[in-house]
């Protein structure tokens, strides 16, 4: 039977360079699997308006995992048959992980007030100022601010009053994931969930097997790569590799973000067995 690959990135600092957002080192290579007809498939923190418009930047037209693994965006017709345990919600059938974003503002307003000036929620920013964090354009600031399943917060505190924060909002139920620069208080959902869910409809709307392969830079990423046949690394300039537990495959880049991403995919899917690869491979 042929195994089907599929593959599932991060976004910010993996797929986009973590300063100027571009992709444009990766362009060859998205062409190149496009061609190949290996779906492309975001796996991400960004919100369902931040990553409509990416789809459409890009030329994407594969369902896409937003907010952490909280919701599966399917385009209507992307498949033959509509998947179980979806609804519909515009131009796309949609799969839920998670309580709403009004969940954990209720649950961060009236049991974590004590922590209340260490942090600065998404839900207090003007698009101008999450310019100020992110170099975001006003453009993609509005779209970024516009959640339904988590709150990102900028932790200004130390390490310590984090990590008691951290503890304090799993206790009450959130689940706390670190990405490139915030904190997203959200639901006991990841990226791996969401991956295994998709990767599932895939191989049952294909009659095949799949191979996941993931890609990614942060804290917020293991889960996926953990869950992933093959596990890519994608160097970042900020901080170190994203730490995992797998026995499967892993792959560690040489470059940054979407450079490391074009570095890794046409050592992997691209280039013939024997090409010299680019890439660090070990079986973990």
């Amino acid at each position: 039977m042929t195994t089907r690959p599929l593959i599932f990135t991060d976004m910010d600092g993996t797929l986009l360079d973590h300063y100027d957002y571009s992709f444009s080192s990766a362009i060859g290579v998205i062409e190149a699997l496009v061609e190949k007809q290996i779906p492309i498939i975001a796996n991400t923190s960004k919100t369902f308006a931040e990553m409509e418009k990416i789809q459409q930047t890009i030329g994407f037209n594969s369902p896409f995992i937003s907010e952490n693994g909280a919701v599966v965006y399917i385009p209507i017709g992307y498949f033959d048959t509509q998947p179980a345990d979806t609804i519909t919600q515009g131009y796309y059938w949609v799969k839920e992980f998670c309580e709403p974003r009004e969940h954990w503002l209720q649950l961060l307003d009236s049991k974590a007030s004590d922590f209340a000036s260490d942090y600065i929620g998404f839900s207090t920013l003007t698009a101008e100022e999450l310019c100020e964090f992110t170099d975001l354009s006003a453009e993609k600031a509005t779209l970024a601010l516009v959640r339904h399943y988590s709150e990102p917060v900028l932790w200004t505190a130390d390490e310590s009053r984090k990590r008691a924060f951290i503890e304090h909002m799993n206790s009450l139920g959130a689940n706390m994931l670190q990405g490139g620069r915030f904190l997203h208080v959200g639901g006991h959902t990841d990226k791996g969930r969401a991956m295994d869910w998709l990767a599932q409809v895939y191989a049952d709307k294909y009659q095949t097997s799949v191979q996941t392969i993931a890609l990614g830079d942060s804290g917020n990423d293991s889960a996926m790569l953990e869950a992933a046949d093959v596990a890519i690394q994608i160097k970042s300039p900020t901080h170190t590799f994203p730490k995992i537990i797998t026995d499967n495959k892993t792959m560690q880049s040489k470059h940054y973000g979407p450079k490391g991403w074009a570095e890794c995919l046409q050592a992997l899917l691209l280039e013939s067995s024997t090409s010299t690869p680019s890439f660090t491979l070990e079986e973990a």
